[in-house]
Formats: C-alpha cells, sequence, structure tokens
C-alpha cells in the first residue's frame, strides 16, 4: 500500500488544473509595452535588498512533532482566496492529507489585508498562522513595502518590496513599513520530512532573490510542491539574472521539488 504522502501526491496531480493555468503572466497582461520602459526609467532610484540570503542557521530548531500533515505555505496571501482554494481541495485533496490534517502560514505584508486574514484565524484558531504586515524574503528585519492602490478588479496584486514596479510607480510609491520573515527558517522551524509540503510563491519580483538562496537552504528539500509566479527579472533587488535563477530551479528540483508552471488570476 502506498503511503499517504505518495497518495496525496498522485492525486494533487490530477488537481493541479483546478488551481494553476500556465498562460500569459499576469504582470504582463495587466502592463502595456511601455511598463518596461517606465521601469527602466526609475531603475537610478531602485532601492537595495534589505539583507543578505540565509540560507542556514544552526540555532534554528525543527519542529518535536512526529505526526505529519499537510503544510499550506502562501507568500504573498492577499485576503486568503489561495488559501481558500486550498480548502476547496484545488491544491489536491484535503481528506488526503498525511494523517488527515493541514496547517497553514499565510504571509501578506499590505495592511489591506490584515482584517480578512485576522477573520481566518477567528475561524481556524489552530491551525492557521497569519503573518501580517510581513513579507516573505530569505533573511530577516525590517523594510519598506510599497503598496499597490490601484488594482481594485485585481485585489491590489502589484504591491511589492520593489519600488519599480509599474502599479507601485502609478500608486505614487506609497509605502509602508513591514517585517521580513525568511522562508528557509520557516521551513526549517515548522515542517518535518512526512508533511506534504506546498509552498504558494506570487511576491511580486522578490523570488528572484528568493529561490537562489532557497537552493543554498537546507530545509528546501522538505518542499514537495512549489506553485511559483514568475515577474519580470527587473524587480529584483539584488540584480539576480536569467542564468542564476534558472540554476536555482533547476537545482532545487533535483533535491525533490516539484515546479509546476503557475499563474494566479487574482493572487
Amino acid at each position: 500500500m502506498a503511503p499517504v504522502k505518495s497518495i496525496f501526491a498522485m492525486l494533487a496531480f490530477g488537481q493541479v488544473a483546478m488551481a494553476v493555468k500556465p498562460t500569459t503572466n499576469k504582470f504582463l497582461a495587466a502592463h502595456p509595452a511601455n511598463a518596461t520602459h517606465t521601469m527602466v526609467e526609475v531603475a537610478q532610484t531602485k532601492a537595495a535588498a534589505p539583507c543578505q540570503c540565509e540560507a542556514n542557521d544552526a540555532r534554528w530548531a525543527p519542529p518535536t512533532r512526529v505526526v505529519p500533515k499537510c503544510i499550506f505555505i502562501d507568500l504573498g496571501a492577499a485576503d486568503g482566496n489561495s488559501f481558500n482554494a486550498f480548502l476547496t481541495n484545488n491544491y489536491g485533496p484535503v481528506t488526503n492529507c498525511p494523517s488527515g490534517k493541514w496547517e497553514a502560514y499565510l504571509v501578506e505584508a499590505n495592511p489591506r489585508f490584515v482584517e480578512p486574514l485576522g477573520q481566518l484565524t477567528a475561524r481556524f484558531p489552530s491551525d492557521v498562522h497569519v503573518l501580517s504586515t510581513t513579507a516573505a524574503y530569505d533573511c530577516e528585519g525590517t523594510t519598506s513595502f510599497y503598496l499597490d492602490t490601484t488594482s481594485v478588479q485585481h485585489n491590489f496584486w502589484g504591491s511589492s518590496l520593489s519600488s519599480t514596479h509599474p502599479d507601485v510607480q502609478k500608486s505614487g510609491m506609497q509605502k509602508v513599513n513591514v517585517q521580513l520573515v525568511n522562508l528557509n527558517r520557516l521551513l526549517k522551524e515548522k515542517t518535518i520530512a512526512g508533511d506534504w509540503v506546498m509552498v504558494k510563491m506570487d511576491i511580486e519580483g522578490a523570488e528572484w532573490d528568493v529561490l537562489p538562496c532557497l537552493a543554498k537552504a537546507d530545509s528546501a528539500s522538505l518542499i514537495d510542491r512549489l506553485y511559483m509566479e514568475v515577474h519580470p527579472g527587473s524587480l529584483s533587488m539584488r540584480g539576480t539574472k536569467d542564468p542564476e535563477f534558472l540554476a536555482a530551479k533547476e537545482a532545487l528540483k533535483k533535491r525533490g521539488v516539484d515546479i509546476p508552471d503557475y499563474f494566479s488570476d487574482t493572487l
């Protein structure tokens, strides 16, 4: 008999089409051809990365639990709509999670979504952990987060750590201070080898910084599936180029991380 984790993996593949749609990148679809020109013009004011890659740290303590479960880590959680899709089996049948259990970590920097995410923690007090006014990155600290206030129909999807994002520019570069959470540490301290770990990463360009660091992290092997929306590399705060990004992606795949094509209409 196949292990529960393997059963979930097989069934999850059958559900992927509902949650992931390999189609035109939302960034390119939402911005005209002159968006690239706009980003070039403001490149001189682009902020540097707020901290350096922290891939591993001996002080990070793994969890003591032994009962496996599904772990859904949502980076760029917005109002929780991807989490709701997880609950309705769009990322695989929840009933087939290891031990029939699940837990979710919802990371969102935009203060606009504090209230709706708080409602989810009230609904699932033991299983949903919200990191509000917190941006996903590969190190810890505080930094500026730039708000998209114009894309109302798309749930303000252009908010970003990068000041060069066209939606940030259109919104007048309004910013707030946020905490940074290190994905590598989150994986190390909250997941175990028997879990089925899904990471949804829609972080408006910060993936170009996070992915190369993740590829160096011991905890990356704990990820089973990475749903990553890729935005233009010009949004990288470290200046990551295509070869480094693609090499990191391939390194993760070789370590067993499944990375399907991913596109979200509103997240």
